[in-house]
């Protein structure tokens, strides 16, 4: 006699459906990738990696996955871009639980499920490492998870880091370094390792803006983990939360919100604090530093005759021109 059927729990589908139903939404955000926000997230993600020469024929990059919404979005974004195969390049995609609790790892685990994203994933112990450390524990750690990052995607046979920081994170960056850190400096879409030899990291939402990022979040029901390091979970004014540049959870966020509010006045800003990045004119400035980190003073070239100086624009020219208006 057939042993009886065991009927499913409440609310639970039966093993095949649940896989199916799975698989259905998986489908369903991958098409509104391609669809819906082809224009607003995958055409800059591709415009990125085209106009900064991020990904190269041979490259095997390690998609750095931290659960967050960015880092699973960049994740979506590498295996479309693999999907379409115009460049040839292989990726893995890796995690680092730095000490999560039990329910943030699940919820990267189940995720990570849900997008079909293989994860591999690798445990240390920074979180404890720096949580009795009184000064810049955020730097401290942002260097670790890098640093052991690289390790790992180095092990894996990778020659790229791909981190999930986006265009407003860029703009953010360029904002506290003027304000806290007296600089003129940005977040910079690729880099190369100065420790690990024949790495690079590179940021291919580098031109995606996160309120589509959010958008894309909602408009397909996601959640995903947000900070879980114990110093800024709830407590973003902690005063430890605090890079070596100065830069908190407290004065990002006052800076993201110095961004809107002068948006209401001028509805370029976000683009104009970009592209001033990208306009820097050397002979309208005090002094700079090279490469080797040497200073030049804007005296070095006073007064030197026209020829010397080709190539320059003067003042007039530039006022002339136009570039006042960013």
């Amino acid at each position: 006699m057939d042993d009886p059927k065991v009927p499913a729990e409440p609310g639970r589908l039966p093993e095949c459906a649940e896989a199916d139903a799975l698989t259905k939404r998986r489908e369903e955000i991958e098409k509104s990738l391609r669809k819906k926000f082809k224009k607003d997230i995958m055409a800059p993600f591709v415009q990125a990696v085209n106009r900064y020469a991020l990904i190269e024929e041979g490259d095997r990059i390690a998609v750095c996955i931290s659960g967050g919404k960015d880092s699973m979005l960049m994740a979506l974004c590498f295996r479309e871009l693999k999907r379409r195969n115009k460049i040839p390049f292989d990726v893995v995609y890796l995690t680092m639980d730095p000490g999560y609790s039990a329910k943030t790892r699940a919820m990267i685990e189940e995720n990570a499920a849900l997008l079909g994203i293989p994860l591999t994933i690798f445990t240390t112990h920074i979180f404890d490492a720096v949580y009795e450390i009184e000064e810049s524990p955020c730097y401290l750690c942002a260097r670790m998870r890098r640093g052991h990052l690289y390790k790992a995607a180095q092990d894996m046979g990778c020659n790229k880091i791909a981190l999930g920081h986006h265009f407003d994170d860029v703009i953010e960056t360029t904002l506290l370094s003027i304000l806290y850190s007296g600089q003129v400096q940005t977040m910079m879409p690729k880099l190369p390792s100065d420790n690990f030899a024949g790495m690079e990291l590179i940021r291919p939402l580098y031109l995606v803006r996160e309120d589509d990022i959010v958008h894309f979040r909602d408009y397909n029901g996601l959640t995903f983990s947000r900070c879980a390091c114990r110093f800024t979970e709830g407590r973003p004014d902690d005063p430890r939360t605090r890079s070596a540049t100065g830069d908190s959870v407290s004065r990002r966020i006052y800076v993201k919100h110095l961004i809107e509010d002068l948006k209401k006045e001028n509805p370029y800003v976000e683009a104009n604090l970009f592209r001033s990045m990208e306009n820097i004119h050397l002979n309208a400035v005090l002094g700079y530093k090279d490469k080797e980190k040497v200073y030049h003073s804007f005296l070095d070239t006073y007064g030197r005759s026209p020829d010397s100086a080709k190539g320059t624009v003067s003042d007039e020219d530039s006022a002339a021109s136009g570039t006042d208006a960013g």
